[in-house]
């Protein structure tokens, strides 16, 4: 079982955050979701308040499998203004721990430097802030240990290819289709 930690600001995109936490908890994994913003309680930038598992200072961040961060504004612009999750993110990339941030968020990546000469994603216009990285325009690209998504509709395929860094094709395909995943797929655009 990975240990993950969901990390939220002020201002996050709730789909970028949550999709994965669900996905992810019902894979099997320990996944808790930590406040940077010094209460347990975080506003989304839709007005909705979560009650984070933890503060940051709480987290155990030397036994992380994967630290991720969703996107929303100005939620990424706060989670880039914390400098004990910025170290967090240094040190854990130099342990060659595995990353995820989507949305707006890689704009944190970029600006650590840890996006230079990789392949990542973003929301379309936040590409400017990927520094040094090839900008692919995809739903969701991996790049070694770092993955990221291009915004909420990247959401649970974004969460479901995490998931397979921890567990069998057979039982990603499993909660697929136990979520319905499998059905949407087939679903033609409206």
């Amino acid at each position: 079982m990975a240990r993950i930690y969901v990390f939220l600001a002020n201002g996050f995109e709730e789909m970028e955050a949550l999709a994965p936490v669900d996905i992810l908890r019902r894979g099997g994994q320990e996944v808790s979701t930590v406040s940077v913003s010094g209460t347990l309680w975080v506003e989304s930038s839709h007005g909705i308040t979560v009650k984070a598992d933890m503060l940051f200072d709480e987290c155990d961040l030397a036994s992380a499998d994967m630290l991720l961060l969703p996107g929303g504004m100005p939620g990424s612009v706060n989670l880039n203004s914390h400098e004990g999750l910025r170290l967090a993110l240094l040190s854990h990339a130099e342990r060659g721990g595995r990353i995820g941030a989507i949305c707006a968020a890689p704009m944190v990546l970029g600006s650590l430097g840890l996006l230079k000469g990789r392949r990542a994603t973003c929301s379309p216009g936040f590409e400017v802030y990927l520094d040094g990285a090839e900008y692919t325009q995809e739903l969701v690209t991996v790049d070694g240990n770092i993955i990221t998504g291009e915004g909420p509709g990247a959401s649970m395929p974004y969460a479901y290819k995490i998931l397979s860094f921890f567990v069998d094709e057979d039982a990603v395909k499993a909660l697929q289709k136990k979520m319905q995943y499998t059905h949407l797929m087939e679903c033609k655009p409206l």
